[in-house]
């Protein structure tokens, strides 16, 4: 099969069910285009870590199947992983020895690492990584997360196909919050295929290109994340000084789910024309300063479709 035909990754019906019944992922059928940076969306619990770890071939499926660069997983774990860079669930690191030593230590252990170009690449991996400065510092002194970019560094050893990385950011400031994703973009841009796990909605707006929601082992939909926001429908604002009497008229007019803020009235826009809606509040004597529709944000189209609400913020 080309590997062009089904994407980097390609699923069909994944599930895994654990002992005891409970379902952790539940018939995934999953496109990543070659070359997106694709963010892998749902709150902690939704199915994600398990999906990534039957990629990368660690756990196997109780059915479906997996493709990962056109191979079957986890039947073609060997000829794959070699081509994957993968950070999930944070870096194994060993504490008392330092930075370098770490990412050389692992290097060793890969067949496929050529060790004579092994001091050159850790070099520059640490580089890229912002991390050249504490490399003989022993890891078990790095915060949190210097040892979640010297994981990625692990990751970048080797020129990559595919990057796997699983809350690459979790637990940093927003200054490592901001490296990291301007390192993601970076890598995206040399034609590396970067597939990202979050639960942060603005992580998957500012980096990504595609992105799939999960929501209890399910998913709910995937595709350019453009379009996402796009099939949301925005929110009606009313900026006015007399806000109780506006709700009272938008709901009149069929506006659903009215919010009051300070000097703004928002809610769902009304099947009605909006000129229909701003005859009716001038009419009632409620003063218009403003009235208009906010586009969709990726949030609003995920909480529309989930029904759960997301962390936002990093």
């Amino acid at each position: 099969m080309d590997e062009g035909d089904d994407g980097v990754i390609h699923t069909r019906g994944l599930t895994k069910r654990y002992r005891g019944g409970q379902l952790a992922v539940d018939g995934l059928d999953l496109t990543v285009p070659a070359g997106s940076v694709f963010g892998f969306l749902g709150p902690n619990g939704s199915g994600k870590t398990t999906t990534i770890r039957m990629l990368m071939g660690l756990v196997e499926p109780t059915s479906g199947t997996a493709r990962v660069l056109g191979h079957a997983m986890p039947r073609s774990s060997r000829a794959v992983l070699p081509r994957v860079g993968a950070l999930i669930e944070g870096p194994a690191l060993y504490g008392f020895l330092t930075g370098r030593d770490n990412l050389l230590r692992h290097d060793a252990a890969d067949p496929t690492a050529d060790p004579r170009t092994r001091r050159v690449r850790v070099a520059a991996a640490l580089d890229r990584v912002g991390l050249t400065a504490a490399a003989g510092k022993k890891a078990r002194a790095y915060s949190l997360g210097m040892k979640q970019r010297l994981g990625l560094a692990a990751a970048l050893l080797q020129p990559r196909e595919l990057l796997v990385l699983d809350e690459p950011t979790n637990g940093l400031d927003p200054q490592g919050m901001r490296e990291i994703r301007s390192l993601v973009r970076e890598l995206a841009s040399d034609g590396t295929t970067v597939f990202l796990s979050s639960h942060l909605l603005d992580e998957i707006e500012q980096v990504c290109t595609h992105a799939a929601v999960m929501t209890r082992g399910r998913l709910v939909t995937q595709g350019a994340v453009a379009e996402l926001a796009a099939g949301a429908r925005g929110r009606l604002v009313v900026t006015t000084p007399d806000t109780g009497e506006a709700a009272r008229v938008l709901k009149e007019q069929g506006v659903g789910d009215v919010v009051v803020d300070e000097d703004r009235v928002t809610g769902d826009p009304p099947e009605r024309d909006l000129a229909e809606v701003t005859a009716a509040l001038v009419t009632a004597g409620v003063r218009v300063r403003g009235l208009g529709l906010e586009r969709a944000s990726l949030e609003d189209a995920f909480v529309a479709l989930t029904g759960e609400g997301f962390d936002v913020a990093g």
